[in-house]
């Protein structure tokens, strides 16, 4: 029994366009063969199976095996309806090495390209990760690498960077980044050709993506003002970073090899007025005018964190405002308010003219109170005496 002829033209074709070599598919069938044999009924418990790679010729092999294992007796045992399974065999091994080969022809482009800028399509969106598609292969961003807040629409053309190329069991795994620095450095070289050429080099770069990324670059060329060429002419070049970032704004600050001064420059757009280094516990004292303070700190703290690791050292921002005289214990002024308070108070209703009134009508009912007749004093009793007899004397000559 033989292979069919087709088969044997898929073999070679395989082997043009793919680079497989037939030799390693056919070993690979005939080991297939070797399986599939042993589940016919009364197959021997050993066999091997030889494939003539010019005829397409199969022939099956029993063998018996001593205790070492070694081949005591073999003979030929080719099943007569072998040519149905070696033909279904075939198949599920052409499918088989022609999905290695893909593997491993994936994994060949793309290995060793960790940090390469790739533009991908976007397949599949979910809060995990996003399916990318590069069109030899399909990629992975997981959603830590993601721009936080970034909306991504399947069939949406973006730009990503490799972070990582794995050689997995279900084939190579290719991880891709959004959220990487290194991302924002890929970006500017595509529209700065002198980063390219190294006449100016990106020395440092600090990003809270989503929001603003901070980079140093160094010209070494006297002649080439490496912030305006990074800048472009009215910011064309960091604009075509930008839109690719979404809106994340972009701070492009001149490289000093002075702490200082590259502190200062990376504050911006707030005026420094001076920077004092602890180089023991990398720390910078900087001073700005009390109107530049909240710039200088930045939304949040934002630009002084950028600053921080951009020259990495701890960032002190301080007014040059003097300190405010320190305010009396809060227990007194709340005494002194309390005492304030109820002597105005007093004040106040002793001299309103309706408690006047009532301390004079109160001072004119004591005597009608004190008219007792155990506790009224003579001169009193006296006066009320001679009131009730001249009102009786009235009375009297009233009757006459």
């Amino acid at each position: 029994m033989k292979i069919d002829d087709q088969v044997m033209e898929a073999l070679e074709m395989l082997e043009r366009e793919r680079g497989i070599p037939v030799e390693i598919i056919l070993d690979a069938l005939a080991n297939a063969l070797v399986s599939a044999y042993k589940r016919t009924p009364g197959a021997a418990e050993e066999a091997r199976v030889i494939i003539d790679s010019g005829s397409g010729d199969i022939i099956v092999f029993g063998q018996d095996l001593d205790d070492d294992g070694d081949v005591i007796r073999e003979w030929e045992d080719t099943p007569d309806d072998f040519g149905r399974i070696a033909a279904q065999t075939a198949k599920q091994v052409i499918s088989q090495r022609l999905r290695e080969a893909k593997r491993d022809q994936v994994f060949g482009n793309y290995e060793g390209r960790d940090g390469d800028l790739v533009t991908a399509i976007v397949q599949q969106v979910d809060h995990r990760f996003t399916i990318f598609d590069l069109g030899d292969a399909e990629a992975l961003m997981p959603g830590s690498e993601r721009i936080p807040y970034e909306r991504l629409e399947r069939g949406n053309r973006v730009k990503a960077l490799i972070l990582e190329v794995r050689d997995e069991v279900k084939g190579p795994q290719i991880i891709l980044s959004r959220s990487h620095p290194d991302f924002v450095r890929s970006l500017l070289e595509l529209e700065v050709p002198e980063l390219v050429d190294g006449t100016i080099e990106i020395k440092a770069i600090a990003r809270e993506p989503g929001n603003r990324t901070k980079i140093a670059v160094l010209s070494n060329d006297p002649n080439v003002d490496a912030k305006g060429a990074c800048v472009g002419a009215r910011g064309s070049r960091v604009r075509q970073v930008v839109n690719e970032l979404r809106g994340e704004k972009v701070d492009v600050v001149t490289w000093d090899d002075d702490p200082s001064r590259l502190i200062a420059e990376a504050l911006g757009p707030a005026r420094v007025i001076d920077v004092t280094l602890d180089e023991d516990e990398r720390v910078a004292v900087v001073v700005v005018a009390d109107h530049q303070l909240s710039l200088a700190i930045g939304k949040e703290g934002q630009n002084a964190r950028l600053a921080a690791r951009l020259s990495g050292y701890k960032v002190d921002i301080r007014s040059d405002a003097p300190p405010a005289p320190e305010p009396e214990p809060e227990a007194e002024v709340e005494e002194t308010v309390v005492d304030g308070a109820e002597e105005a108070s007093t004040d106040a209703v002793a001299d309103t003219p309706e408690v006047e009134a009532a301390e004079e009508v109160a001072a004119e009912e004591v005597p009608a109170k004190e008219v007792d007749a155990d506790q009224g004093t003579p001169e009193v009793v006296e006066d009320v005496v001679e009131e009730a007899e001249t009102a009786a004397d009235a009375d009297g000559s009233e009757d006459e």
